[in-house]
């Protein structure tokens, strides 16, 4: 067994690996990219044997990508575990977890804008959506979401956009304190519940709707 095998037997999975150096390895993207460069930097910034690295990294770009992610999720999950979500409004729930997200990536913007233009290259697309997938999925269970039907879908899907456009917004955002940024994120929010409002609402006067009283309405007009 080499030495490098020993390290990574010392060190735990692959798994535990890129989760570990996920977040030195973004802040070396910011000068590197998402490069087996960032990777050796990120190695050497947290004591990792980079030969470990470099197999925990071997799929390229898009799995270094993966575990930034990842390690963003799992950050996510230990910040909101104390359930300080529970007494806020559904809105405000999701806002808050955005607005983390956009915390952990403050200083990241280089990195990011270059980790969206490798997730738009067309071979990269079914990983992409995968990801923006997961990580709406992640916060709509963090904001106590239990629906099975369709609803579980079409939030998700509405969350990811969401999400992705914030994203933009943000790596371009140059006001203090990325106002500009969190107005964008307030407005889109907005109008997604006043989407689901009228949507309700529609849906409501649906079920109470009585196809038999209506046909005898019209069989039967009022004089």
């Amino acid at each position: 067994m080499g030495a490098a095998a020993d390290t990574l037997e010392q060190a735990g999975s692959l798994a535990d690996v890129r989760i570990a150096l996920a977040p030195a390895l973004a802040q070396a993207a910011v000068f590197d990219g998402w490069t087996e460069a960032a990777v050796h930097a990120a190695a050497e910034a947290e004591g990792v044997d980079p030969a470990v690295a470099r197999l925990a990294f071997a799929g390229g770009p898009m799995t270094m990508i993966e575990a930034f992610v990842a390690a963003t999720d799992a950050a996510m999950r230990t910040h909101f575990a104390d359930g300080r979500l529970g007494n806020m409004k559904i809105r405000d729930r999701i806002a808050a977890l955005v607005r983390f997200r956009l915390d952990q990536a403050a200083g990241l913007e280089e990195a990011l804008s270059r980790a969206l233009a490798i997730q738009a290259m067309p071979t990269n697309a079914p990983r992409a959506l995968k990801l923006g997938w997961s990580s709406a999925d992640a916060m709509w269970r963090l904001a106590g979401d239990t629906a099975t039907d369709y609803n579980h879908y079409t939030k998700r899907a509405i969350l990811a956009s969401i999400y992705a456009a914030t994203l933009a917004v943000f790596i371009e955002d140059q006001s203090e304190g990325k106002a500009e940024t969190h107005a964008f994120l307030d407005r889109r929010i907005d109008g997604v519940m006043k989407f689901e409002k009228a949507k309700a609402q529609l849906t409501s006067k649906r079920e109470h709707f009585d196809i038999v009283r209506f046909l005898g309405r019209l069989r039967y007009p009022q004089s």
